[in-house]
């Protein structure tokens, strides 16, 4: 896993840094990404969340930590946010800091369904965001139904 920074802007500041899968060794995501299957695509959500949340507390993150999601993985809300709660809880990283972004390479086939989980991640104060504005399925719908606090372009 690596941390990229993510900058304002406006002001140039660094506010937080997206937790990017990589393999070990070094390479590129898709080695790791191709690899996922329906089979293995919550275990593998919920590995890079509890993973992504260890890593920026033991590097004393301070910025918020941005955490691409697969809204496919997520069954249900409720129970799926458990590891990311019990991961903060144990390593001390606030969830507060905590920002899952919609990654426009996977359309949430459910648009309820998406609701529901944003719902579920504000509610215990954490933030949400649209990855890559306009590309590929973070369009227009996205950002009128879902109201995200950071859009990333």
């Amino acid at each position: 896993m690596a941390f990229q920074p993510i900058v304002d802007s406006e002001s140039g500041a660094i506010y937080a840094h997206e937790a990017l899968v990589r393999p070990l060794g070094g390479g590129s995501a898709h080695e790791v990404l191709s690899r996922i299957t329906d089979e293995n695509r919550y275990a593998f959500d919920q590995a890079c969340r509890v993973k992504a949340i260890t890593l920026a507390a033991e590097l004393k993150m301070r910025s918020l930590l941005s955490i691409n999601f697969l809204p496919n993985a997520v069954y249900q809300p409720a129970a799926c946010i458990r590891a990311t709660l019990e991961a903060a809880a144990r390593t001390g990283f606030p969830q507060q800091q905590i920002v899952f972004e919609v990654t426009e390479d996977e359309p949430s086939r459910d648009a309820n369904h998406l609701m529901a989980i944003f719902t579920e991640y504000k509610r215990h104060g954490m933030r949400t965001a649209i990855d890559d504005f306009g590309a590929g399925h973070s369009g227009l719908n996205l950002l009128a139904q879902f109201q995200p606090d950071i859009i990333k372009i």
